[in-house]
């Protein structure tokens, strides 16, 4: 076991920027420590004009950093040791000005320099007046470091301390501890050090003719939220995706797909020499047994398509003879435990991961919630971000990995 998986309290480093409410610094301080966290506080320059460093120092129990070339702690290169120390970084308030320079890579102050040194998740909680956050330049910097990563707190809608309302406040200290506390992030990152992990996501289309198809409402985002929590973890990853609108995950390998057939082969080939593989995609169960070489005109009121059964990716991958620890996933839109736990057996897979869809569920939603369940045991996980919600299964993943005895899997038998 390693230092980081033995660490009882998560290590959580605040970086206050110049913004009015960096006034609410000391209460995010004071929930995380409430929360079990040892929190070290870096300040920017302009942050101390709203507020002092004595304060924040009292609420933390630790020296407040507040300079990239403070001898003292710089001669054992201490912005190094800060981002190393972190298991996350929350940037509360965070402004346009920091946001602006976060995404262009500068590393000008203490907090800049860390956050591109750190290899722990880093998180913002935006705070400005609302014309500044909904300019085009802001919400370009934004929507470039959420493609890296980086997790976006807020900003909320409301009052504003210059007198207008509108979307652009910081959310509450007390949601931002909570958002923060609740995922086992300081667990993640050398829980699937030196593993490899395959990860299947998003749809798959089986053409019908040349400009139809057959396909279902996956988005991916669930596994591509799986993928870049695996990373995380420090596991080298391969994500199989079908066709989706989503950008490859800093650090993923991605290899895209488009039919049932592809997903079966890339992943047969994938899963070789592979510790876990995580079937999160929405395979189409039957397709077309060949699609049409010109497009089907319409004439006749009715039309019969046939259709055949797809490749079993999964049952194909929990088949292979010393194969990977095999998750499942199971969409349902009814008795979701009954159909899970028969997934679970019927397909002989080590975990299954199952969740509601239909209206206003599952698809098409920012959020999720699952039912993990294994031989023996299941756990639910409750909704939050789906990016959240993978953080937590992928803890789960690696637990259930060494518990199976497979921490002598198969990568380190092909090496």
């Amino acid at each position: 076991m390693t230092k980081r998986q033995q660490q009882v309290k998560p290590q959580i480093l605040l970086g206050v920027t110049g913004g009015i409410a960096a006034y609410k610094a000391p209460e995010i301080v004071r929930r995380l420590v409430e929360g079990g966290a040892e929190v070290q506080v870096v300040m920017t320059r302009a942050a101390q004009e709203f507020i002092g460093a004595a304060t924040l120092q009292a609420v933390s129990g630790r020296p407040v950093r507040l300079d990239l070339w403070d001898e003292s702690a710089e001669a054992a290169m201490g912005h190094i040791e800060l981002a190393r120390w972190a298991d996350q970084v929350i940037v509360a308030p965070a402004t346009a000005h920091f946001i602006a320079s976060y995404a262009a890579g500068f590393a000008s102050d203490l907090l800049s320099t860390l956050c591109l040194a750190t290899e722990s998740r880093v998180t913002l909680a935006p705070a400005m007046n609302r014309a500044m956050w909904a300019h085009p330049a802001v919400q370009q910097n934004s929507a470039t470091l959420k493609a890296r990563g980086v997790r976006m707190l807020g900003p909320a809608d409301g009052e504003q301390a210059c007198g207008e309302t509108g979307l652009g406040r910081m959310i509450e200290p007390a949601e931002i501890a909570e958002a923060v506390l609740s995922e086992p992030t300081w667990l993640a990152p050398q829980l699937l050090a030196g593993r490899r992990v395959v990860i299947t996501a998003g749809p798959t289309r089986e053409p019908i003719d040349p400009v139809r198809y057959i396909t279902n409402r996956s988005s991916g985002k669930m596994g591509y939220a799986v993928a870049v929590a695996a990373a995380e973890a420090g596991a080298e990853v391969v994500l199989i995706s079908g066709p989706v609108s989503l950008e490859a995950p800093a650090g993923v390998r991605r290899v895209m797909v488009e039919t049932a057939e592809e997903m079966f082969l890339e992943s047969q080939a994938a899963a070789e020499g592979a510790d876990i593989f995580v079937g999160c995609a929405a395979v189409s169960d039957y397709r077309p047994p060949a699609a049409a070489a010109e497009k089907i005109k319409r004439s006749d009121e009715q039309i019969k398509l046939d259709l055949v059964r797809s490749p079993d990716t999964l049952a194909g991958i929990a088949a292979m003879p010393s194969g990977p620890f095999t998750v499942g996933f199971a969409a349902e839109t009814e008795k979701v435990r009954e159909h899970a736990l028969r997934k679970l057996e019927k397909k002989r897979v080590d975990m299954i991961a199952a969740n509601h869809v239909g209206p206003s569920r599952g698809f098409d939603r920012e959020t999720n919630a699952l039912q993990v369940f294994w031989s023996g045991g299941s756990v639910e996980i409750g909704e939050a971000t789906k990016l959240s919600v993978a953080r937590q299964l992928v803890v789960l993943i690696a637990e259930r990995f060494t518990a199976a005895g497979r921490a002598d899997g198969a990568s380190q038998a092909a090496s």
